[in-house]
Parts: C-alpha cells; sequence; structure tokens
C-alpha cells in the first residue's frame, strides 16, 4: 500500500551527527556494477522475520522503477520530477512471519529516455524506516542484482519527445525474476548516500529527495474495445499495408473479440501472421498486458495510433472521421516481444502508450502460439468530472465529455501537452489545463505541483523553463508569464496562502526578467529565446511567434507583459503586498502608455503588431482589452474590429481561450458560441478528445483544446472567485442567446455553487445558490446585488 506523507522520514535521525551529514539519508543508492544505459536489471533482498511486522519503505530510482513484493506487483515510480524535485513512493508492508522477498525492475531508457524523464546517475534507493534499516535498506543491507537480458528499446515511427518503447525476447528473458528467481545473482554497488538537503562544502549533481505529492495513477484492467478489422497478411510490416474490407476475416474478428471481453483464448496457427485493429472506443492512455502459452519464436507486435491516416505520413498526415478505417493506414508505435514457447508468459511494456487505436500482430513459426489474454492497464491521474454542466443547446453538452476526456488524458505525473506526441508539460498548455482541473474537481495537487516544478526551473534570467521537467532546454518567454497567471489563478481558485507566498519571489524574477528589455522608449523588446504565442499560419515562419517577436519590438508582446503586470498587481494586493501592487500598477501604465502611441493604428481602430502597423491580430486586441488600460474609445473600436475585421490574423485553438476571454469582458458571449463550431465538428469526426490545431492536426489529443470547459461554468455560467481561497465570488452569467443554462460546480472547501439561468426577452432570470461561509455578487440585468445562501432573481 502506498502511502504519503509531508516531511522528510530521515532527517531528524541525523539532527546530532556532523554538519555534513545532517541533510543526508541512511540509505544509500545502488545499481548493478556493470549498467550502463541504456539497461534493465533486477535488484532483490531477501530476507527473513520471526514475527508479522508492518514496515514503512521509501523507494525511488533513476530512471524508473517497477517493485514486487513475493512476486506480486505493489507499485511503480518514481513519480516524475527534476533533479532538484526528484520524488520517491512510501509503501507500508504488512508482512507475515516467514520469508519474503522484494525486487525492483529497474531501467534507464539512455539514449532512447522521453525528454521529459530526466536523470542525474542510474540507481535505485530502499530505505526502511525504525528497526528495519539495516534490514532492507539499500547501502545498509544484503541487496543482490542482475542484468535482464531480452530487453531493447526503439521506436518504428520517429518522435524525438518520446521514449524508446519496449521490445522483448522472451528467448533470453530470465522467466520469473520478480519472483527473485533464477541464477547470477551478485551482489550491488553501493553508491552514493542519499540526499534531501545540500549541507556539505562541496556538492556534487545528486537527487535532491522529496515524498511524492501526487496520489498513485489510476492502475485498472479496461476490457474495452472492438475488434474493427482481422486479416491474413504476407508480411510482418504492416505499415505500408492499407486497411480493406475486401480482406476482412470474420471469424477471426469474432475470435478476438472474445478474447478482449475475457471470454476465451485466440490461437493462432503455425506459419501465420495475423493482423487484428482494435478500435478502443475512446481515448487511452495504458499499458497493453499479453499472456501466452506456447509458439516457440513467435513475434508479436502491439502498436498503438490516435487515428488511421489516408497516407503514410506520420507527423502531418489527413486522418479524416476518426471512426473511418476504410483505405487507411495504421502508423505509430508500440512494443514488441519474441516468444519462448513457455506456459502463461506475461508480456507488457515497461511504459504505457497513448492512442484510440491498437493493433496487434501476430507471426508464428513452427509452433501454433495461444493467446491466453488480452487487455489494457488504464493509467492516468485519478480526476474525475465532479461538477455539472447543462445548457439549452445539445451540442454544449454533447462536448462536455470530449472536453472532460482531453483534460484526463493530459493529466498524468505531470501535465502533458499531448500524451502520443509529445508527453512534456510547457507551461502555455499547463494554465488552461490547471483551470479545467478546478473546475473538474476539489483536487489541486497536480496544479500544486505544477507550480512547484516550474519554479524549481526557473534560469539565471528570472525566467522559468516553458517546458518542465525536460532534459532539453527550451525557453519560451510568454510561457514564462503565464506562470505568473497560474499563480494568480490558484490564489484565487484554491488559495493556500502560505504556497502562494512561497511562490512570489520566482514570479517576481519573471517579471523583473521581463522589466531588463525595456528600452529608452518605454517598450519591450524581444526577450531572448523563442516568443511563441500560437500556431498561427501567417505567423509559421517563425513558428509561431508574431511579427517582430523575434528580435524586434512586437506590439503583441507589449501588450502581453501589460496584461500580466495589472494580474500581479491584483495577487500582490490580494496578499497585503502594496508597495509592490502599486509598482506594478504603475509600470502596466507606463508601458500602455507608450504601447498606445507606438501601435494605435488610428484608421482601422485597433492596436497593431508592428511598429510599422503593418501587420494585426486578433491576439494584440485580446491583451489590450484584457489589460484594462485602453481608453473608452478605443476599446469599443478595438471590439468592432475584433468582431468584424476580415483582416486579422486569427487565433487558433490555444489563443482563442484568451480570445474567450476578451469576448466575456465585451459581453460578447453569442459571438464566443459562434465559435465553437471547431469544438461541435469534434464529436461529428470522430474524435473523442480535442486536437492540438485546426486540420490536418498532428495531436488528437491536446489539453489546452478543452478549455471551453472553464467558460461553461466562469462565462456562460459566470462563476469566478473574486478573493483568495474562493471567499467570495462573482456570478455574472452571460448565457449569449442560450435559451437556458444551470450548473452546479465544486467548491474548494466543500459544497458547491448551484447557478440557474433562464433568458427571457433580453433579460436574465434564474436562481444562485453558494456554500455556508462563502458570499458573493451577483451581476445579472445591469445591476450588482450582494448575495449569501439560496438567492432568485
Amino acid at each position: 500500500m502506498r502511502i504519503l506523507i509531508d516531511a522528510d522520514p530521515f532527517l531528524h535521525l541525523n539532527a546530532g551527527k556532523p554538519w555534513r551529514e545532517r541533510g543526508l539519508w541512511p540509505a544509500s543508492w545502488i545499481t548493478h556494477p556493470d549498467a550502463r544505459p541504456p539497461f534493465v536489471a533486477a535488484l532483490r533482498r531477501r530476507f527473513a522475520l520471526d514475527r508479522p511486522a508492518t514496515i514503512r519503505i521509501h523507494v525511488t530510482a533513476d530512471q524508473r522503477y517497477q517493485l514486487y513484493l513475493d512476486g506480486l506487483h505493489i507499485g511503480r515510480g518514481p513519480e516524475r520530477g527534476a533533479p532538484d524535485l526528484w520524488f520517491y513512493e512510501s509503501y507500508d508492508l504488512a508482512l507475515d512471519a516467514g520469508e519474503h522477498v522484494i525486487v525492483a525492475r529497474v531501467w534507464h531508457w539512455g539514449e532512447h529516455s522521453p525528454q521529459a524523464q530526466m536523470s542525474v546517475r542510474p540507481g535505485f534507493l530502499l530505505a526502511a524506516e525504525d528497526e528495519w534499516q539495516d534490514v532492507l535498506s539499500t547501502g545498509l543491507s544484503a541487496w543482490e542484482c542482475k542484468l535482464l537480458d531480452g530487453y531493447a528499446f526503439g521506436q518504428y515511427e520517429r518522435i524525438p519527445w518520446k521514449g524508446g518503447n519496449t521490445y522483448l525476447d522472451g528467448r533470453v528473458y530470465p522467466w520469473g525474476v520478480e519472483r527473485g528467481e533464477g541464477d547470477d545473482w551478485q551482489p550491488v554497488k553501493t553508491l552514493r548516500r542519499a540526499m534531501a538537503q545540500r549541507i556539505d562544502w562541496e556538492l556534487p549533481p545528486q537527487q535532491i529527495l522529496h515524498p511524492a505529492p501526487l496520489p498513485p495513477m489510476t492502475d485498472e484492467v479496461r476490457r474495452v474495445g472492438v475488434v474493427r478489422f482481422a486479416s491474413d497478411v504476407t508480411s510482418f510490416d504492416t505499415r505500408a499495408l492499407p486497411i480493406h474490407r475486401a480482406d476482412h476475416n470474420a471469424e477471426d474478428v469474432a475470435a478476438w473479440q472474445r478474447l478482449l471481453q475475457g471470454e476465451a483464448n485466440v490461437v493462432v496457427p503455425p506459419h501465420s501472421i495475423k493482423r487484428i485493429l482494435i478500435d478502443l472506443q475512446n481515448y487511452y492512455i495504458a499499458y497493453a498486458e499479453l499472456v501466452t502459452s506456447g509458439g516457440a519464436q513467435a513475434t508479436l507486435r502491439v502498436r498503438w495510433a490516435e487515428a488511421l491516416n489516408h497516407g503514410t505520413n506520420h507527423w502531418r498526415g489527413d486522418k479524416g472521421n476518426r471512426d473511418e478505417i476504410e483505405g487507411k493506414f495504421m502508423l505509430g508505435n508500440g512494443d514488441q516481444y519474441i516468444t519462448d514457447g513457455g506456459a502463461q508468459r506475461a508480456f507488457a511494456p515497461l511504459w504505457w502508450s497513448a492512442g484510440r487505436y491498437v493493433e496487434v500482430a501476430v507471426q508464428t513459426q513452427d509452433e501454433p502460439l495461444t493467446i491466453e489474454s488480452f487487455a489494457i492497464r488504464e493509467t492516468r491521474y485519478p480526476l474525475e468530472m465532479e461538477s455539472t454542466f447543462d445548457a439549452s443547446d445539445a451540442r454544449l453538452n454533447d462536448i462536455l465529455p470530449i472536453l472532460a476526456r482531453g483534460i484526463q488524458c493530459t493529466a498524468n505525473e505531470t501535465y502533458f501537452d499531448g500524451p502520443h506526441w509529445e508527453e512534456i508539460m510547457y507551461l502555455g498548455d499547463t494554465r488552461l489545463e490547471a483551470l479545467c482541473t478546478y473546475i473538474m474537481s476539489r483536487d489541486d495537487r497536480l496544479p500544486r505541483k505544477a507550480l512547484r516544478t516550474f519554479d524549481a526551473s526557473r534560469l539565471p534570467s528570472g525566467l522559468t523553463q516553458s517546458r518542465y521537467p525536460c532534459s532539453l532546454l527550451q525557453i519560451i518567454p510568454p510561457f514564462s508569464l503565464w506562470w505568473v497567471l497560474m499563480a494568480r489563478d490558484y490564489a484565487l481558485w484554491r488559495g493556500d496562502e502560505t504556497f502562494v507566498h512561497s511562490l512570489m519571489p520566482g514570479l517576481r524574477a519573471n517579471i523583473e526578467g521581463y522589466v531588463r528589455t525595456l528600452g529608452d522608449d518605454g517598450l519591450l523588446r524581444a526577450h531572448e529565446g523563442w516568443n511563441c504565442f500560437d500556431w498561427v499560419p501567417a505567423w509559421s515562419e517563425d513558428a509561431g511567434t508574431p511579427p517582430d517577436g523575434v528580435t524586434g519590438v512586437s506590439g503583441l508582446i507589449n501588450w502581453h507583459f501589460v496584461y500580466v503586470l495589472t494580474q500581479a498587481a491584483e495577487l500582490e494586493a490580494m496578499l497585503g503586498e502594496r508597495g509592490q501592487a502599486t509598482r506594478y500598477r504603475a509600470l502596466a501604465k507606463r508601458i500602455a502608455k507608450a504601447a498606445s502611441a507606438a501601435f494605435w493604428d488610428e484608421a482601422r481602430g485597433l492596436m497593431a503588431d508592428t511598429l510599422a502597423r503593418d501587420r494585426f491580430s486578433e491576439h494584440t486586441q485580446c491583451m489590450a482589452i484584457l489589460s484594462g488600460l485602453v481608453g473608452t474609445r478605443q476599446r469599443k473600436r478595438i471590439a468592432h474590429g475584433l468582431l468584424n475585421d476580415l483582416h486579422l490574423d486569427r487565433c487558433t485553438i490555444y489563443f482563442s481561450f484568451y480570445l474567450f476571454e476578451a469576448l466575456r469582458e465585451l459581453g460578447r458571449v453569442d459571438a464566443m458560441l459562434d465559435m465553437l463550431k471547431l469544438w461541435f465538428d469534434l464529436k461529428t469526426n470522430g474524435l473523442k478528445t480535442p486536437i492540438e490545431s485546426p486540420e490536418p492536426a498532428r495531436s488528437d489529443c491536446h489539453g489546452w483544446g478543452s478549455h471551453p470547459l472553464f467558460h461553461y461554468f466562469a462565462t456562460i455560467l459566470g462563476i469566478r472567485p473574486t478573493s483568495l481561497g474562493f471567499k467570495t465570488a462573482e456570478i455574472r452569467p452571460q448565457l449569449g442567446g442560450l435559451a437556458h443554462a444551470n450548473g452546479r460546480l465544486v467548491h474548494p472547501d466543500g459544497g458547491e455553487i448551484v447557478v440557474d439561468v433562464l433568458g427571457e426577452d433580453g433579460r436574465l432570470r434564474g436562481s444562485v445558490r453558494l456554500p455556508e461561509g462563502v458570499t458573493g455578487t451577483l451581476v445579472a440585468n445591469g445591476e450588482r446585488r450582494e448575495i449569501s445562501g439560496c438567492v432568485e432573481w
């Protein structure tokens, strides 16, 4: 059983020791003496108890581990982190008297590592508490190890951010190793003491240990899916073979469907090549698990894809309707196994895959192969949709499961941009994913971890890295500013004031990193890095960077900073830091004045993207409006242009979040609803999660595309916090032409905010119920009203 703890379990043991040892654990890291990445190794500790006992242990590895107790799988980890935030899991082992064995399967991908999987030095660490330290702790007790033959890593389709898939040759793999069986075990090599605090005069690279802040990921077997296609093929390389109904084998389909449902096994005859296509009917992140018997030297490949393609371009292929498979190609990545002919051989990958479609290819040799079982084991953050929403436009209701699933499938040990392609936590994506998390659930542990992790990524410039954890440095300065807003979001929607205070030095450093680029004219210069804002087609030459955003003076960069300064000032004021708030407000006004003079185009009534006033975008108009620092006349003209100018560079899926925020400020939710056609088309096109960008989309699951879920509650129903921890709220519903909308939004302190609104003859009527202890302001029909409890209007 895994448990969570709040403090380091061992530092108190060293309180009276020499100062250099006070940041160390008693246990040490260990490894196999001959381990060189990439490798997979097993480490075991055999021991005996003379009485029943419950033993608490703390476990981590560099890079990953799977943990077994007496042959039973009890956990995996470590939770993904970074060198300064290296996490360990804690387990309570309830043991009977007698002999026991703990086995860890530990691996390091080496050159095949996911970019998001960082490393300091390969190793494994297990630390037992109390009297069990000398019995079980690595470095203190007699652990043994062996390298596991048969493993290799690779990819069918090269995706540079992703890790290598599992290739396992069962003919040389030491079956039974998870039970501690087999020969060739040898003593481990002891490395350095584990470290939780840096207390020494010299500090070589080291993992700094912290308790894992998240609950265990979902770990559930799902017997899901429909066999859509089965055929005999002449080549095991099915990538170049389109799916054709004429090749369909109905008998094989029926047999494999029974296998999926757990009702029967499948026997593949000798000298056969079978191709099976499974539609999971939803998007999953999962480990595909197979159990086989017999069939020596058969090869099995399990390949995952988000959808089938009309061509063989894995990156930007035309996928069309995701429900359709006829004439399409099954591309993607997966795992491959070779059987040894043994009975009840369990094959599973070391790391998960993601998508909707799974292709199983089987090639037998001289013996029939029996596939006893096939199932997927889902793994994701245990996030469920606890709030409810309903509206008179059924299209809004129909896509709500798609929006929620998009967040579920990009929430894991960190947030992801998308699980199939990059599997990395990007700040621009994460802000929107965290806001959706606040809508879905009271659980704020993943947003807290994201804030803390990005804070640890900060550079000497003061800016955070744009994606973290990540082994390859990337700087997107606008993303660093979104971290400032993430901190403000957390303060309002959840409100742990001590935690928010701990983020403020980093927040201020981000802002100062931007201030350093101010010129004598009061305008910002483009910051060093990749100033990407959005995948606007007209900006493709500079990879999403707006005009003059590479080295020049950009209207969008300036107005974005002005907007962020106003929000940072609000946060400082909430925390009682009036001096900082005043400084940020003054700076925002000063830059806004300079930006208005430099970028305002009187003829078009818009803020330009360039000093030459020859390029214009929705993005810059949104930032100017949201800043609140344009004059009334300018605001009206910007609003008109934003809604009517046909020659603006348009927001795509990601940045439309901020367009929707601007439309809310302008009272034009009707325009927001009109812009949801792309989302309404998701269901029509067979998608189960939101896409990354307009078609042809690379990624079929991108968390930032779920942001309308936030606007259902925060814009249509108009529910927003107005003070730390949601102690007060504003209810400002805007139906935008809907006949009615209602919903229940979970509140962090328990209870729900319930809003029910109807539109009649241009006016709103309805009811609001606030949780006990929460007060609010109702804004409707041009009036403001202080409320508490249950109110009708």
